[in-house]
């Protein structure tokens, strides 16, 4: 059994993406947000801002990208994460799956590292548990 805070912040509401390039490859990055694991892109839904409109703030931030087409994938719960840095945080994650043009990343300080996967690549890695999930339902779903 794990220790969890009995103090949480939050729920905090966040989004997230599988962002596909013109070949079906999903954009993955590595963060120390997630203990240096693989994740998708996204963050923080601000005051008064829709999901899809967070999320390309987000994903304009964090990788440089522009994206399109936007798809409602599922919602996840982290509470007390033990894969998340701040363990006293209640996160609800929005999860999408968009489109973009690849191209060259250019990642925030919130990333070590990126690359484009296929699904069958991103068996591999050490995706966190969430991305995981995101994986599974974005195949389940046609994407």
């Amino acid at each position: 059994m794990t220790n969890k805070p009995t103090t949480l912040r939050g729920p905090i509401s966040t989004v997230g993406a599988l962002a596909l390039d013109p070949a079906g490859r999903a954009l993955i990055v590595q963060t120390h947000k997630w203990k240096d694991t693989w994740g998708v892109p996204g963050g923080k839904i601000e005051h008064g801002e829709s999901l899809e409109t967070a999320l390309a703030r987000e994903f304009l931030e964090e990788t440089g990208l522009s994206i399109r087409d936007a798809q409602f994938i599922a919602v996840y719960e982290a509470i007390a994460s033990d894969e998340f840095y701040k363990p006293d945080v209640h996160m609800l994650l929005f999860n999408f799956v968009c489109r973009c043009d690849g191209g060259l990343v250019t990642l925030s300080d919130e990333a070590e590292a990126w690359r484009w996967v296929t699904h069958e690549e991103s068996l591999t890695l050490p995706l966190n548990s969430f991305t995981q999930q995101l994986f599974a339902a974005a195949k389940a779903a046609g994407y």
